[in-house]
């Protein structure tokens, strides 16, 4: 059937950002302090993307084991302000101790936990404080392309379809979008069948009796309780898919944000299914937390404080650029010309259909040592994030050109604010010099990177030490 309808046009912007998560959000600022005028559009009613509305509350991947910084920049700005603020948490090593409630081993400190109803009030701060333009609860439909650009966007909110002429897109839609409904080549999922990661829906919890937890992890050396959910699914207590039980800490003591529902055969581009998940979910946090109250330490007196509005999707579609990102880059800690960030994560992509799996680990028991071994800090080439053939659009985030497996250590946040930063910080050269995202003047852009702090080049790092496990 086709569709035709009239539609207002807005005012011209430098910049539209799509999608207002951790690369938006770092996109929109870097494009701002570069003296673009920016309007960042968000689906849902906060900025944050999985960290406010997802609930996974956690920034993670942006320091080493040791507690020092791999992603500077906008991200270890933002963080330490958070954290000053008291909306957020900067853990560090306490070598006397083996487990702590942030992350249990206690090599995983690299995070940055944070309570998402202040992150989302920080967020709506910094983007008014840096003069942009924000529309929440508003979608992107479509654009208007002449020739390989974007001239405009199509969007829709409550006041309905409107179009918005811009010199350049970037999308941080994490399911590449506007790539997407643009014409660039993408995939999704596998390759081999197109089957894609579990989702999850988050929840957080209160009341915990943390001491209580803690002691039961140090007893049983397995923060997963897999042996208690061996034993409760042969008790019949236990149904699902899934055989680990995650928790985090969030900032506050007694409070945690769950991690355990893997909801298999969801596909995150399908509105269809992605309501089917939230149903799903929903169903599973309440029966969940009906177990973990009966069986699980430190539990007995835990409540629900809040179930995540937005449901954790780990893959999509992801760009086929000229450039793609693989597993072998990875293994041969290959450096790369145009780098523009780091992250410090592991391979940490589970398997569609085994959801406590990851493929490329060794032992799934511990899940820590590698079936195929990469350095421990992974590099983000720029190129990762150039699709084709639109030479006016950017994809900084988890749709970015990668092999399958690559997508587990570059999907984490922040090294998303730090692509985010990179493709908003590209934007002036675009904008300005009418040249396109694959065509920018790449020593101009990673000199400007270093100046604003940051971390690009394997100079830079701090010491990375490996884990005991990795001895």
């Amino acid at each position: 059937m086709k569709f035709e309808k009239d539609i207002k046009v807005i005012e011209v912007y430098d910049v539209v950002v799509c999608g207002g998560g951790p690369s938006g959000c770092a996109a929109a600022l870097a494009a701002r302090r570069e003296g673009l005028n920016v309007l960042l559009v968000e689906s849902m009613g906060q900025l944050g993307g999985m960290a406010v509305s997802g609930h996974v509350s956690h920034w993670l991947g942006g320091r080493t084991q040791e507690g020092e910084w791999i992603v500077g920049g906008l991200f270890r700005s933002l963080a330490v302000e958070a954290a000053e603020k008291g909306y957020a948490a900067i853990p560090f090593l306490e070598p006397e101790k083996e487990y702590h409630p942030y992350g249990w081993f206690n090599w995983f400190v690299h995070g940055i936990p944070l309570d998402p109803f202040s992150i989302d009030l920080f967020l709506d701060k910094k983007m008014e404080e840096a003069g942009i333009d924000v529309l929440l609860h508003t979608q992107f439909i479509e654009p208007i392309i002449n020739g390989n650009r974007i001239t405009h966007v199509v969007l829709y909110n409550a006041g309905g379809l409107f179009a918005v002429p811009v010199t350049a897109v970037i999308d941080a839609t994490g399911n590449a979008d506007v790539a997407y409904r643009s014409g660039c080549e993408t995939i999704k999922g596998r390759k081999e069948d197109g089957l894609m990661a579990p989702t999850s829906l988050i929840f957080h919890v209160y009341n915990v009796d943390t001491e209580e937890l803690t002691a039961a992890v140090e007893e049983n050396r397995d923060p997963k309780f897999r042996d208690l959910i061996g034993r409760l699914r042969k008790e019949g207590v236990w149904p699902y898919p899934y055989d680990i039980f995650i928790c985090t800490q969030l900032p506050q003591k007694g409070e945690f944000y769950i991690n355990t529902c893997r909801l298999t055969g969801i596909d995150g581009t399908d509105g269809k299914s992605l309501s089917e998940g939230m149903r799903r979910g929903r169903k599973e946090t309440h029966e969940l937390m009906r177990i973990f109250r009966e069986y699980f330490p430190g539990f007995k007196n835990a409540r629900i404080k809040s179930i995540a509005s937005q449901l954790g999707v780990r893959e999509t579609r992801r760009i086929v650029g000229n450039f793609v990102l693989t597993v072998e880059d990875l293994r041969k800690n290959k450096s790369f010309d145009d780098n523009i960030g780091f992250s410090m994560y592991g391979w940490d992509l589970p398997d569609p259909n085994k959801p406590s799996i990851q493929p490329f680990a060794e032992d799934e028991k511990s899940g820590f040592r590698p079936k195929v071994e990469k350095g421990l800090s992974t590099p983000l080439p720029y190129r990762i994030m150039i699709p084709r053939p639109i030479e006016n659009l950017i994809c900084p985030g988890r749709a970015v050109s990668v092999e399958g497996q690559v997508l587990g250590p570059v999907r984490v946040m922040a090294p998303c604010m730090a692509m985010g930063e990179a493709a908003g910080m590209a934007s002036r050269q675009v904008v300005k010099e009418q040249v396109g995202f694959a065509g920018i003047n790449m020593d101009n852009l990673r000199n400007h990177l270093k100046k604003a702090g940051a971390i690009i080049d394997t100079e830079q790092l701090p010491p990375i030490y490996p884990r005991i496990d990795q001895i």
